[in-house]
């Protein structure tokens, strides 16, 4: 150390001396306050304790409070990490006492989020923790002011942060009045987000008491509506993959709040109307590799929202849509040449098939006379050739796969791709079970609609949406006598290693770049573009925080 950095360490000392033996004249030693605060630019030493000292006196020096806080914020700007580590540490200090000044903290730990080493990282948690604990309503001002207009970065950071630590802090420092003030700066961000944003969102949200009454589930539902943008009048000429996805993501995240009070309806609607015409269904899906799967991802959380249906206008026409699709799922009985005879082995996506009987089973109760089909006689008879033909693969498919999984469940010591094959053996036999008493019910003249049955993906434990087993279908060859014995997981249209198994997950941020050509523009539009989610910009780390 040198005579001079010794000497400044003395003077730091000595000031600090001074101020702490002032007591109630302490406000006459400005001068001193000022020098540890010019200190942050001296030594490493000098750095480290001015941010202590910087701290411990703040609250006597009100004009001089706006200097200290930018030192603070050069201390952590600082390249060595050690000092930054000291600075965040000892942020909170500057509003232990002054807590006018916690929001300005708040939005600056809230920056400071997007440090990549851990034990710094774990510091900003702690020391918003601190803030937090001191007046949380202040300190969720300052995180919120960065959710709504910091970087993209910063956003994630931030809803990472309320996401785990608010739920830790418990019911005395997130009172009644602390979660109001949670929910409505969440209904603020919600005006603009990206995809992943609004997940955040819904998940705090979630987490309070709008989850827990029926006044608050609908209020979440009609978040979910608008986000969805199911009432828009202006709508898009062409139906493309980031309004399906759109629909998956906002419904999967409405659907633990609908009841016999709160229903699916504009779901169920927006679905009958603009995505099941045959001209619209045929176009879903980017390429054929993934299209049977994004239309599985639509029909199963249709399925699941018409269980909640409320009464439809024109129920005719919804229920005619969902038929139109299903018959791409529910093809006639080829006939072989020559001696007329029906083919065998069929071929069906069993997984689609049990979606949309299980939605014409809910929904053609509001109209039964539909499945008369005065209009075309021979659209009845057509109607239940389709039936019967499915039947008959279902039967044949559910004897296989009882032979599979009788007497072979697994057994402790079994591996784990042993065990995911015959789970998802059970999963099929459910599928098609189903879909045979949806058929019995149907198949009535006019159809009946009294069977109770359990969509094949949802346990009785948890009727979790997101939990999603790979499409259940019967590939038939004739000339592969091996493989027609393969059934359940082997006898799906996607493979089924235990790797590719995988839960869907929501894309990141905008789902297309097209999604700014279509209107509708929101209230508060950030960054004005056009309907749907906020396009996810770039990261970037910002360790050149906001001044005041």
């Amino acid at each position: 150390m040198s005579s001079t950095e010794a000497d400044s360490i003395d003077k730091l000392y000595k000031n600090y001396d001074i101020l702490n033996d002032a007591k109630d004249k302490i406000s006459e030693h400005e001068k001193e306050y000022r020098e540890i605060i010019e200190a942050v630019k001296g030594s490493e030493k000098e750095k480290r304790l001015a941010s202590q000292f910087i701290g411990k006196f703040f609250k006597f020096f009100p004009s001089l409070a706006d200097a200290a806080i930018d030192a603070s914020l050069d201390l952590c700007e600082d390249e060595n990490i050690q000092i930054r580590r000291q600075a965040i540490r000892d942020l909170p200090l500057l509003c232990k006492d002054t807590k006018e000044h916690i929001p300005k903290i708040g939005d600056i730990l809230a920056q400071l989020l997007v440090v990549d080493d851990p034990l710094e990282l774990q510091q900003v948690h702690m020391s918003l923790q601190q803030i937090l604990k001191f007046d949380a309503k202040s300190a969720l001002a300052g995180i919120f002011s960065q959710i709504l207009t910091g970087d993209e970065l910063t956003r994630d950071r931030c809803f990472k942060f309320l996401g785990v630590k608010l739920k830790q802090l418990g019911k005395e420092i997130i009172t009644d009045e602390i979660e109001a003030f949670i929910i409505e700066e969440v209904k603020k961000v919600l005006q603009d987000v990206t995809a992943d944003e609004f997940q955040n969102c819904m998940n705090i949200l979630a987490s309070t008491k709008l989850s827990t009454t029926p006044k608050g589930q609908s209020e979440l539902v009609a978040l979910a509506v608008e986000q969805a943008e199911l009432n828009t009048e202006e709508e898009p000429v062409i139906i493309e993959d980031e309004h399906v996805e759109r629909y998956i993501l906002c419904a999967t995240h409405a659907l633990p709040y609908f009841s016999t009070q709160i229903e699916s309806t504009p779901f169920i609607k927006y679905a009958c109307e603009k995505l099941f015409p045959l001209h619209t269904w045929k176009l879903i899906g980017a390429n054929d590799s993934d299209r049977d799967q994004q239309h599985l991802r639509v029909l199963k959380v249709f399925a699941e929202m018409a269980a909640f249906c409320g009464t439809l206008d024109a129920p005719n026409l919804k229920i005619d849509a969902i038929f139109n699709v299903l018959q791409e799922y529910m093809p006639l009985p080829p006939i072989t040449e020559g001696d007329g005879a029906i083919e065998e082995n069929p071929s069906f996506k069993f997984s689609h098939a049990e979606c949309l009987l299980y939605a014409l089973h809910k929904l053609g109760k509001q109209d039964v006379d539909y499945f008369q089909f005065k209009d075309d006689p021979n659209k009845l008879k057509e109607f239940r050739s389709r039936l019967q033909y499915l039947a008959r693969g279902t039967q044949g498919y559910i004897k296989k796969l009882q032979e599979a999984v009788k007497g072979k469940a697994p057994k402790k010591g079994d591996d784990e791709a042993t065990t995911n094959e015959y789970q998802i053996k059970l999963i099929a036999l459910k599928t098609t079970s189903n879909i045979s008493t949806l058929i019995r019910d149907l198949f009535h003249n006019p159809p009946i609609f009294r069977s109770v049955v359990q969509l094949s993906w949802i346990t009785k434990k948890s009727n979790d949406s997101n939990k999603r087993h790979a499409p259940i279908t019967f590939q038939s060859d004739a000339n592969n006598d091996e493989k027609r014995k393969k059934v359940g997981a082997k006898s799906t249209t996607s493979p089924t290693s235990s790797s590719e198994q995988r839960l869907y997950k929501t894309p990141s941020g905008k789902f297309s770049g097209k999604v700014s050509n279509y209107s509708n523009n929101r209230n508060n539009n950030r960054n004005g573009n056009g309907g749907g989610f906020r396009q996810r910009n770039g990261p970037g780390k910002n360790r050149n925080f906001r001044r005041y």
